[in-house]
């Protein structure tokens, strides 16, 4: 059997067409073939999944990883022996091969997600392919044949709104598009989330999309520019990522927009984790990912009740296997089916919300951020291993380093701040403070960290 983007495409389809059984049927056997492959070529799973049964389709059976726990073990957890830890921070250290194939390949990514914690991340071509076509299988789902012409009479152009500069997985995904050339390339167009929002909204004017995809925090500040007006545009379908939305902001940008609106919650882990409904419930895609709502020991969470965290595991990336990974945040299983139809278990998710900060301006009118424009900043800064930004005062930011044990502090905080202060200038918020703290990035009471924290919320407490 050859997993080309078609029999994927196929293959999905077939498997929601027969119902949960079909794709449970899947995910059993999916599992059990990673998590052999991940014990002969990984040399830490070797190790990790001693002693288990030869066959696994049970995942409550295996350990629980974490990021911190994978990246600290990165040179044995990869399936690709000539990948190490230290040759792919070179390759993502360099802008200049943003979307290149490493070692001829793979696709490599960064991200600090919203724990603050810089990961590097390997991507095979099949993880690829499995995240096109289910994302081809939901666009055909949500929009159907009517949708798809309006998008046809549109010129099918897709607007990315994601952060450049960096190997972010959207960023490098669509430079990969644009140097392959062909008819894909000339239907994308990224727009910098950094970019001031002004010229951020006279770029989308112009350009005209059919498609808006992008994270969710971006996405909220153009829908208050499409409601007063200067922003002009009608796509046929919005889709925010990387944050939780509320069916109050889904149903806002629906009407600011008059158009379809599916939000997607994923992962740089797992970029095809799920799509939403019309209902605005996420349906996981359980064919290529296990998701297992659990308590704070691991064991799982009762449907209908939110867990404390939630794992899942990634049933297509051979090269940098994921399995029962703490993504960190917490999900509610729906405990009942989905008044959509779809086969796919249903979940409502309480994290990732994006804490969008807001600056008072001389001229009277406020100038908002989205976290995602610190996180970059931070992810793309050498030495930074975990970072906090919170916002003291309405005009002052006060800023939490924990630099890489290999880094020099002052350089990493004078690389910080100019960064810092490049964003702010350009955005005309050159009034507001920036604090260096003595101490280190700060835990909830569920020991996770908040990266951004308003000034109009309650401060994080140890």
């Amino acid at each position: 059997m050859t997993e080309t983007l078609t029999w994927l495409g196929l293959d999905a389809r077939r498997a929601r067409k027969q119902g949960l059984p079909a794709v449970l049927r899947r995910q059993r056997d999916r599992l059990a073939a990673m998590v052999a492959h991940a014990r002969a070529a990984s040399p830490y799973y070797r190790d990790l999944y001693r002693g288990l049964p030869e066959r696994v389709e049970d995942p409550t059976l295996l350990p629980v990883t974490d990021k911190q726990q994978l990246m600290g073990h990165f040179d044995a957890w990869v399936a690709d022996r000539a990948l190490t830890y230290d040759k792919v921070r070179a390759f993502s250290d360099d802008p200049g091969r943003i979307g290149q194939r490493f070692h001829g390949k793979y696709l490599v990514a960064t991200t600090s997600g919203t724990s603050g914690r810089r990961g590097l991340f390997v991507l095979d071509d099949r993880y690829m392919d499995v995240g096109a076509a289910l994302t081809s299988r939901a666009l055909a789902t949500w929009l159907g044949p009517a949708g798809l012409l309006r998008a046809a009479a549109h010129r099918g152009r897709f607007a990315q709104l994601v952060a450049t500069g960096g190997h972010y997985v959207g960023f490098a995904a669509y430079s990969r598009t644009l140097q392959a050339g062909g008819w894909r390339s000339k239907l994308i167009r990224a727009f910098p989330v950094h970019t001031p929002m002004a010229q951020l909204v006279a770029d989308l004017n112009a350009y005209r999309p059919a498609f808006v995809i992008g994270y969710a925090s971006t996405i909220k500040l153009l829908t208050a520019e499409q409601e007063a007006g200067r922003l002009r545009i009608n796509p046929v379908l919005i889709q925010p990522a990387g944050e939780t939305m509320t069916t109050d902001d889904t149903d806002r940008i629906a009407r600011a927009f008059r158009t379809t609106v599916r939000a997607m919650y994923s992962a740089t882990e797992c970029t095809y984790l799920s799509h939403s409904c019309p209902h605005g419930w996420y349906h996981v895609n359980s064919d290529w990912a296990v998701l297992e709502p659990v308590d704070a020991d691991h064991r799982p969470t009762p449907p209908g009740q939110f867990s404390h965290t939630v794992l899942i595991s990634n049933l297509a990336n051979r090269v940098q296997p994921f399995l029962r990974y703490d993504l960190g945040d917490s999900v509610l299983l729906r405990p009942d089916p989905c008044p959509c139809g779809s086969p796919l278990p249903a979940i409502r998710v309480r994290g990732r919300a994006g804490d969008i900060l807001t600056f008072p301006t001389p001229h009277g009118i406020p100038v908002q951020l989205a976290p995602l424009a610190f996180g970059t900043l931070f992810d793309r800064t050498p030495g930074v291993e975990l970072f906090q930004i919170e916002q003291t005062t309405p005009t002052t930011l006060r800023v939490r380093l924990l630099p890489a044990t290999d880094a020099d502090p002052d350089h990493v905080w004078h690389s910080t701040h100019q960064e810092l202060t490049r964003l702010l200038t350009d955005n005309k918020l050159d009034h507001v403070t920036i604090q260096r703290a003595d101490e280190p990035p700060r835990q909830t009471a569920g020991g996770k960290y908040r990266t951004v924290i308003p000034f109009d919320q309650p401060h994080t407490r140890p």
